[in-house]
């Protein structure tokens, strides 16, 4: 490229410069920013770079200088500060449904909005622990094309399957396409979820999106639309345990006040807007669940600090439940 062409984007490597190498601590020096632009074949004053700089502010980039020994000009601000950076950074590599290397390409992203020397903080996060990191990677696409089905309000078709024994796919339905109405995505216990309507059942249902393939929209009108009317993800997370199917049922539950601040745990899961009825040694509660073994396993954690009131069927099934599991160790 033409030394007078290189010379139009001066403006450009100078921003690019000042994101990649300077933060709050890290200020640099006029004669760095003409020694990078020599590097790029654009030839620059000093007096020339003081304007520069001007403009870059008046664009919006937050550039700051700091008149001190080791001082100069650093970009003060960016959109995403280091703490929120390591957040999404530990998101990231946290998420189950991400494989290790796209976490890591993600990561090498989002490094990219920080200074070299931030992203070295960043980078600290890649080797925090060896997490379970799902086998599927084209959940990444899959989300996309979700997305995408969603936006266009089109029913979808796909494969679903689970991992055998031996760690290969199995299809259900012996491969058979599946037929969906997409309503919404979900993130929950650790995993990724389309809620969607399944006209052939007439009922709401989700899927595991990393165990959804070859994902097609059909063109088709989606259906469900009087069902989700006013749907809340949140709200449906909250009252389906482990992402079990089956319908919400109204279960009251007396806790008894011991060591263990229950209330903290009622709230913690059910959200802070539940009501609880003092009791003579506790409280009751009365929440929106669907049953299941998952619930059940929430419930036996908590041991005898709780109890089934109402309705007596799912407080049978929860006893039934018990028996099954002493059962098995004779």
């Amino acid at each position: 490229m033409a030394r007078s062409a290189n010379q139009k984007l001066k403006c450009l490597y100078l921003r690019q410069f000042l994101l990649q190498n300077t933060d709050e601590e890290h200020p640099a020096t006029i004669p760095q920013m003409v020694e990078y632009l020599a590097r790029h074949d654009i030839p620059a004053e000093r007096k020339s770079l003081y304007d520069d700089i001007d403009a870059l502010r008046q664009w919006g980039l937050d550039v700051e200088y700091r008149k001190a020994q080791n001082g100069g000009y650093y970009v003060a601000s960016r959109d995403f500060q280091l703490p929120e950076l390591k957040l999404l950074v530990d998101a990231v590599q946290s998420s189950k449904f991400l494989s290790l290397r796209k976490s890591n390409e993600l990561i090498s992203k989002l490094e990219k909005l920080a200074s070299r020397y931030e992203a070295q903080a960043l980078r600290r996060q890649v080797y925090v622990t060896h997490r379970v990191k799902n086998m599927n990677e084209s959940i990444y696409y899959n989300v996309d094309a979700l997305h995408s089905a969603i936006a266009a309000g089109s029913r979808i078709t796909f494969r679903y399957f689970d991992w055998d024994t031996t760690g290969k796919k199995s299809y259900r339905h012996g491969g058979k396409r599946y037929q969906v109405s997409p309503w919404a995505l979900l993130w929950d216990d650790e995993n990724y979820y389309l809620v969607g309507y399944d006209a052939e059942h007439g009922e709401r249902r989700h899927y595991r999106v990393d165990k959804m393939e070859s994902i097609t929209q059909t063109g088709e009108k989606r259906l469900g639309q009087a069902l989700f009317a006013g749907f809340d993800p949140a709200e449906y997370s909250r009252k389906v345990f482990g992402m079990y199917g089956g319908e919400p049922q109204r279960i009251t539950l007396q806790f008894t006040n011991d060591k263990t601040n229950m209330a903290n745990i009622v709230f913690d899961r059910f959200g802070r807007d539940q009501v609880l009825i003092p009791a003579p040694s506790g409280f009751t509660v009365t929440v929106e669940v669907v049953p299941s073994p998952q619930f059940f396993a929430w419930l036996t954690g908590l041991g005898p600090s709780v109890k089934i009131l109402s309705p007596q069927p799912v407080a049978e099934q929860f006893r039934a439940h018990l028996q099954s599991v002493l059962s098995a160790y004779g």
